[in-house]
């Protein structure tokens, strides 16, 4: 567990930062708008905790933060690096997890008849600005994809997780007795 001491240290002032392997980039390369994506998510989603989710999303938020972490460590390390220098990351099993809490929350819901609008409570509209983050977070990683090598689970992660942040604003409002918004395509 790293000790720190000071917040601050100066060597970012050039716009560049130190990689996990100690290799130094620009603030504004692909690895690092990736892994300050997944960064911004876990965010939204303590924004969302803070913002009073009910007791049975609260845990499994706090578990995918920590996986989050998992990922940023990942994405912060070349893969080509993680031999000498390992991290953790997500792997099919964090995926997996993401499927049972989706089938899990999804059976007390009723089926969709039409496209959601972001909202309903506010614990709600916390999910939903965190799933448009996971999806930009999604897109980041895949620009870092095409001229790095990534690991294929990151991808598979981020995906999965927009789709249980959505699932889990519908079940915040439904726990609530909040409707969800629904879109009109004829407003």
């Amino acid at each position: 567990m790293p000790r720190i001491t000071r917040v601050y240290t100066r060597t970012g002032d050039d716009g560049t930062t130190g990689l996990g392997d100690g290799s130094r980039v620009r603030k504004n390369s692909p690895r690092v708008t990736a892994y300050g994506a997944v960064d911004e998510l876990s965010s939204h989603i303590g924004v969302a905790i803070a913002a009073g989710v009910s007791s049975h999303l609260a845990g499994p938020l706090q578990r995918i933060q920590n996986e989050l972490f998992h990922l940023g460590a990942d994405l912060c390390v070349p893969l080509a690096a993680q031999a000498s220098r390992p991290v953790p990351h997500v792997a099919a099993r964090h995926v997996e997890a993401l499927e049972r809490l989706m089938d899990e929350l999804s059976e007390s819901l009723p089926a969709l008849e039409n496209f959601l609008l972001p909202g309903g409570s506010p614990p709600a509209a916390a999910l939903h600005a965190a799933r448009a983050v996971c999806r930009r977070a999604e897109r980041d990683v895949l620009t870092l994809s095409e001229s790095e090598p990534v690991r294929p689970e990151a991808l598979i992660y981020l995906n999965r997780l927009s789709d249980a942040l959505f699932v889990m604003a519908r079940a915040q409002n439904a726990a609530l007795g909040v409707t969800d918004p629904l879109w009109d395509s004829r407003a």
